[in-house]
């Protein structure tokens, strides 16, 4: 029968309205103040609604990696992390649920999950993760990482005669996995939706990302992939291709509206033309950009040439968290020192709508999701402005994106359904996923081999002094 939440406060042009928003099935069907109640009754005095958040790029699994690999540039990072990936399905089902859970106690209702693959269980890793995904409620784009390039492909030889082991999976074997990823998992009517999503240049051939575009095209699935994360990916580029990575990306045709680039640190005004051409988006990751030091995406010269721009937490292993609050913050106010001209700055408004309606454009949904309008998906945050975080009153949107609220979620729902009441997760038991958590792991530090077989080459292209 749906719902009406009364009273809610909600942005306007102006400033903000309090009304009355009613749910009929899976979308919204009134909003104005004062309507006849329909359905369950729930209080929003005080609150503020607001469309839900899309965590549009992170990889689940890397959860049991969070906190653990010290400060390294990403290619060493990424070998630090190959050393310490989950094996067991089960975990990568835990890690989606606390990923899921995360994201959701921080104002977002989708996720965009570049899912790590268990090798030789592929299959099991991803089920895994649509399980979570399906058993929390969260709207999930479960995007498989996949390869066809060893670790060591991925760093610039420098002239070097460079002979990388073969990947463990052939290129055609991976397209079959990801037919059959699309036959098996592709419910976007149920909430989750398949994308194709080739790691990034650096570690993919061509016959991958064509062989995506086809199935992309084939299916009408969205596509993703990193872009240009490193200074190192960039000089890769040049040797790969003799031209940037963005240029040889629209040559295969994987550039789209259906396209969504994560990073892009490494742009020049040349690229950046190429993506407004293609209306291909760019999702923001500060926090593991400045975490791996990757550097400070030109986020505010995207947005004036008219290139949608969307946020991302990025994995637990280079962020170290799923807080989408934070990850908006951090993406907004770090360009205060990109540009003299405060009339660039990013404003708490704009950056609501860059995580909500910037993500859903991403996704190819904006006619669907990510802003509070009739006829769209009730896919709504409700924030608690009685939260001491959010105190004393002044602008709510400004508290909620400036500040730093903690326990400010008061109620989401995902398709008109309730996964969030009063603060609590109503489809897991979130201390039984503490639990579990807490007993499939150890107090540890590491050393990591890998890291140690590439650092000299690492240090050396990169014009690093040896130790």
């Amino acid at each position: 029968m749906g719902f009406t939440i009364q009273n809610a406060l909600i942005p306007t042009d102006w400033g903000y309205d309090t009304v009355d928003v009613q749910i009929g099935g899976d979308r919204i069907i009134a909003i104005a103040p004062n309507l006849k109640p329909m359905g369950t009754i729930i209080d929003g005095r005080d609150k503020l609604l607001l469309p839900g958040f899309v965590n549009a790029h992170t990889h689940s699994s890397e959860l049991w990696q969070r906190g653990i690999i010290p400060p390294r540039p990403l290619e060493l990072w990424l070998a630090d992390l190959y050393d310490f990936v989950p094996l067991d399905p089960e975990q990568i089902y835990l890690s989606a649920i606390g990923t899921a859970v995360e994201t959701m106690l921080s104002g977002g209702t989708s996720v965009v999950d570049h899912l790590v693959l268990i090798p030789g269980r592929e299959e099991e890793t991803i089920a895994a993760a649509v399980r979570a995904y399906q058993d929390i409620g969260i709207r999930a784009f479960v995007a498989p990482l996949i390869q066809d390039e060893s670790l060591m492909a991925g760093v610039p030889s420098g002239g070097k005669t460079m002979n990388p082991e073969p990947y463990l999976r052939s290129t055609a074997a991976t397209l079959d996995l990801m037919r059959d990823t699309v036959r098996q998992f592709h419910r976007p009517d149920e909430g989750i939706s398949v994308m194709v999503a080739p790691t990034g240049m650096q570690l993919c051939s061509d016959a991958l990302f064509e062989g995506c575009v086809e199935l992309s095209d084939r299916h009408h699935l969205c596509r993703h992939t990193h872009l240009l994360e490193s200074r190192a990916q960039k000089l890769l580029a040049q040797e790969k291709y003799g031209c940037s990575a963005v240029e040889h990306l629209k040559r295969l045709g994987f550039l789209s509206p259906r396209t969504s680039l994560a990073h892009c640190v490494w742009l020049d005004d040349a690229d950046i033309s190429i993506l407004v051409e293609t209306c291909s988006t760019v999702v923001h990751n500060p926090l593991s950009n400045l975490r791996l030091g990757s550097g400070i995406a030109p986020i505010l010269k995207y947005r004036q040439a008219g290139v949608n721009v969307t946020f991302g937490c990025d994995g637990s292993a280079s962020n170290d968290s799923q807080d989408l609050l934070e990850a908006i913050k951090v993406g907004s106010i770090l360009h205060n020192v990109t540009d003299m001209d405060y009339q660039h700055w990013i404003t708490p408004r704009e950056a609501i709508e860059m995580a909500s309606l910037g993500g859903a454009k991403g996704l190819n949904l904006a006619d669907h999701l990510g802003s509070l309008t009739i006829g769209k998906k009730a896919d709504l945050v409700l924030y608690d402005l009685t939260s001491l975080s959010l105190l004393p009153r002044t602008d709510p949107i400004g508290l909620l994106v400036l500040g730093r609220p903690t326990q400010a979620v008061h109620s989401v729902w995902v398709d008109g359904k309730p996964i969030v009441s009063n603060g609590t997760m109503t489809t897991v038991d979130v201390d039984q996923l503490r639990q579990d958590l807490f007993d499939r792991s150890q107090w540890i530090s590491h050393q990591s081999k890998t890291v140690q077989e590439i650092e000299a080459h690492y240090r050396s292209v990169m014009g690093l002094p040896q130790r």
